[in-house]
């Protein structure tokens, strides 16, 4: 395995050309979001190399996924991920602006939408303009994202997002003016003792009772993933 690429159990990551590599976030939102065994149709909003976009496609097998990219490099990778996984026939990519897919999709016509979105909001910039547009939410602005779930998402759906903990409540307060309420709720943190780094949030349309758990990525007193990392990985990566 080099860095221009990534294999996992079941498809293989080539990420060469993209600006944002396979991270533990996309693979941790990928395996924790409720991809919904009846459901047929989900919506991965920038998509990237493909990663969150596949696991889906491994996790539920009647679904179809449509994957949303602005990216022209990302969307390369993406292609050819699509192309040489064994759910090609089922994985759609749409490289263009989350609003310009908008414009043209269906009002309600997904039943689960992801998305790993950009997140760094006010924070020093990197000298790669391509890594900035994947890792800044100006990229894709907080309100934009929720405004087009809310147009997408089926009056019973679910959307799913991984959002740096201290924009979490923002995020949550952007939800609600567009019609949209945590149900779900992971705060992920590396080992016991530490402030969680990460949350792992699930929206809904009409609201119900918060559930909130934690999810602890190492063992106390050890270097070894918790037993809950790694039933939650465990389908994807080859060492765990």
């Amino acid at each position: 395995m080099t860095t221009d690429s990534f294999v996992f159990k079941q498809f293989e990551i080539r990420q060469g050309r993209s600006a944002m590599k396979v991270g533990t976030d996309g693979v941790l939102l990928g395996a924790w979001f409720d991809v919904g065994i009846g459901a047929f149709r989900v919506l991965d909003v920038g998509a990237g190399t493909g990663l969150i976009a596949l696991m889906a496609a491994q996790r539920n097998p009647w679904a179809r996924i449509d994957a949303v990219e602005i990216d022209p490099e990302s969307c390369t990778d993406a292609a050819e991920n699509f192309r040489n996984s064994v759910w090609s026939d089922r994985i759609e990519l749409y490289a263009c602006s989350f609003s310009e897919f908008c414009s043209r999709a269906e009002a309600e016509s997904y039943e689960r939408i992801v998305s790993n979105p950009p997140y760094f909001v006010d924070s020093l910039r990197a000298a790669d303009e391509r890594r900035n547009w994947a890792r800044h939410a100006d990229a894709l602005p907080y309100n934009e994202l929720l405004r087009g779930v809310a147009k997408l998402l089926c009056k019973t759906g679910r959307f799913a997002v991984v959002l740096p903990v201290e924009t979490y409540r923002e995020f949550v307060m952007e939800a609600a003016n567009n019609g949209l309420f945590p149900a779900r709720r992971t705060d992920v943190i590396t080992r016991v003792g530490k402030g969680p780094l990460r949350v792992l949030a699930e929206f809904v349309a009409e609201p119900e009772r918060l559930c909130v758990e934690t999810l602890t990525l190492i063992e106390d007193g050890s270097s070894d993933y918790s037993v809950a990392y790694k039933e939650l990985v465990g389908d994807f990566y080859l060492k765990i």
